[in-house]
């Protein structure tokens, strides 16, 4: 999309979005003057510390969860589908 009007915002706005989406900024025409650009939002990464790391750490200590292999989780969820829908599962 190489510019848009401020008619076309209503028609277009697909095509607005797709091309925001994609990364590309769109000159906004109006009255065949353009009056401004539409650029997509930067997103901001927030990388974790290890201050983070070791408080999801310190969290996941104080929830002493049980330690349980996937064959275990699987047999665990199997037994809790059976209780609640019967043998009749596939």
């Amino acid at each position: 999309m190489d510019y848009i009007t401020t008619t076309d915002l209503r028609t277009k706005s697909s095509q607005l979005v797709d091309a925001l989406k994609s990364g590309l900024s769109v000159p906004l025409i109006h009255r065949s003057e353009i009056i401004g650009e539409i650029k997509p939002k930067k997103k901001t990464v927030y990388p974790l510390t290890q201050a983070d790391i070791d408080e999801l750490k310190k969290l996941a200590r104080e929830l002493n969860l049980p330690k349980t292999s996937y064959k275990e989780r699987e047999q665990i969820y199997r037994k809790h589908l059976l209780e609640r829908y019967g043998k009749n599962l596939s």
